[in-house]
C-alpha cells in the first residue's frame, strides 16, 4: 500500500519514466544510503546536479522516498545557497562578494548588472538566458573583484567586462 501512495507524487516529477537518467542518479543516492532520512542532504546534491535545481515533482518524490515531511524539505532547500528552485538561465553569472573582492568593487558591478540587465542575484533574465549568483568568496583574492562565467574564473573585473560577457549571452 506504500507503493501506491508513493506513486502520485513519482508521476509529477518531470522525469515521470523510471528510465530517466537524471532520476536514476537520484533514486541511486537515495539507495546508496539506505532511503534513510539522513540522506536528504546528499540526495538534494544529486537532484541539484542532475536537474539543475531542485523542482517541485523531484523533491516529493524525495520526501516520500525517505519517509520526511516535504516541509523538512524545502527547510533544507532554502537553508543552504548552493541549493536553487528555480530553473537555471542558459548562462551563469556569479559574481563574488568576498572582501577582496567587495572592496574591489564587486557591490558595484551587481548593482550596474541590476540597473542595465534587469536582474538581481538569484534572478534569471525573462528570456532565460543569464541566471545571476553571488558567492562568498571563490578563493580567487588576488584576482579581486572575481566571477565565474559558465564554469570560467575570471579575475580584475570591471562594470564594462562583466556587461560585455553578458551581453554576448542576450
Amino acid at each position: 500500500m506504500k507503493e501506491e501512495s508513493a506513486s502520485p507524487e513519482r508521476e509529477s516529477a518531470p522525469a515521470k519514466h523510471p528510465e530517466d537518467h537524471r532520476l536514476r542518479m537520484v533514486n541511486r543516492t537515495m539507495k546508496l544510503y539506505r532511503n534513510e532520512s539522513h540522506a536528504l542532504i546528499e540526495t538534494l546534491h544529486a537532484v541539484q546536479e542532475s536537474f539543475g535545481y531542485l523542482e517541485e515533482g523531484v523533491l516529493k518524490h524525495v520526501a516520500a522516498t525517505l519517509r520526511v515531511p516535504l516541509s523538512r524539505v524545502y527547510a533544507v532547500a532554502t537553508f543552504y545557497s548552493s541549493f536553487t528552485l528555480k530553473p537555471p538561465g542558459e548562462h551563469t553569472c556569479v559574481i563574488c562578494l568576498g572582501t577582496a573582492c567587495y572592496i574591489g568593487g564587486s557591490g558595484a558591478i551587481l548593482g550596474d548588472i541590476r540597473k542595465k540587465v534587469g536582474i538581481a542575484s538569484g534572478e534569471t533574465t525573462p528570456d532565460g538566458k543569464v541566471s545571476l549568483l553571488v558567492a562568498r568568496c571563490l578563493g580567487s583574492c588576488g584576482l579581486a573583484p572575481a566571477g565565474v562565467f559558465d564554469g570560467e574564473v575570471s579575475g580584475k573585473l570591471n562594470v564594462d567586462t562583466v556587461l560585455e560577457k553578458i551581453g554576448r549571452w542576450r
